[in-house]
């Protein structure tokens, strides 16, 4: 069964995108959607084995998808990987910073360790590899970056180590996009909300309970789809968006908006009809108490 975008088959026809973190979860739909409207696609992750299965997904076509297993906090591999990708499809048209990573922890309790793997795997692997791509490929012929990140506007108690990397993380995206703009580079930031992805399986019990129960906050009342951030993604890598740079989008059903809320309750409804077209999709074990 073919993945259904709302997309154009051919949008993105043999231009070259370069997802990290496409072994799993959403970079792993991020990069179905991608194949299906025809773009190859270099998968980037840490565990070859994700990167194979996700490659065995897509049909398994060497033309077609490229994958690469490499630690993206380092700048050698970094460049190495880059070097990879270069080699076998001779440029890089799109880059999907999807990689990432954080526990739940309070500032006091966060080792040095902790921090600085966390910042790195946030921030630090975004730049290297948005980076690396521009000065290789994109100065000279354009393209289009989109990153992941996170909403830490109103700062991130619990998990600070995350609100600090991911705030970087937007900085580095709206300043990108202007230092590149001058040579066709558009670099824009989607921020998931509680997305029903794979990744939530990692976090500890202790965290479970809000998982589950976030939807009472959310004004559209549910968790998101993986197909709903990858959807952003799209149309942020698309010629649609040709004139969009700097930008955020926050894909959260409203729980932004209703952070600060005190005299409002959203009223309980079941009126947002979820958009999934993965039919790859599970949803992750630590919601199936919800069904």
């Amino acid at each position: 069964m073919p993945y259904d975008s709302v997309f154009r088959p051919d949008l993105f026809r043999d231009r070259v995108i370069v997802v990290t973190g496409g072994g799993s979860g959403i970079g792993r739909c991020i990069a179905h959607e991608l194949a299906s409207l025809g773009a190859r696609v270099a998968l980037v992750g840490r565990t070859r084995e994700k990167l194979e299965a996700v490659m065995a997904e897509l049909g398994g076509d060497a033309a077609r998808v490229f994958i690469h297993a490499c630690d993206l906090r380092q700048e050698a591999p970094v460049v190495a990987m880059v070097e990879a990708v270069l080699a076998w499809a001779g440029r890089i048209d799109g880059l999907v910073n999807n990689a990432g990573g954080q526990f739940p922890a309070q500032l006091r309790d966060i080792s040095l360790n902790g921090w600085n793997a966390v910042v790195a795997n946030n921030l630090t692997a975004t730049f290297l590899v948005s980076r690396e791509i521009y000065r290789r490929c994109m100065e000279t012929h354009g393209g289009n970056i989109v990153s992941i990140g996170a909403d830490w506007e109103l700062g991130m108690p619990g998990m600070g180590h995350s609100g600090a990397a991911r705030a970087g993380q937007e900085t580095f995206t709206r300043t990108a996009a202007v230092e590149w703009a001058h040579a066709g580079v558009r670099v824009n930031h989607v921020v998931p909300g509680f997305i029903a992805s794979s990744g939530l399986d990692r976090y500890p019990a202790s965290a479970h309970d809000v998982l589950r129960n976030v939807t009472r906050r959310v004004p559209l009342k549910r968790h998101g789809t993986e197909s709903e951030i990858a959807a952003a993604v799209v149309f942020l890598l698309s010629d649609a968006a040709a004139y969009v740079t700097g930008a955020t989008i926050r894909v959260d059903g409203g729980l932004h908006n209703n952070a600060r809320s005190s005299f409002y309750e959203v009223p309980d409804h079941d009126r947002s009809r979820p958009f999934n077209g993965f039919p790859l999709y599970r949803r992750p074990a630590v919601l199936q108490a919800d069904d």
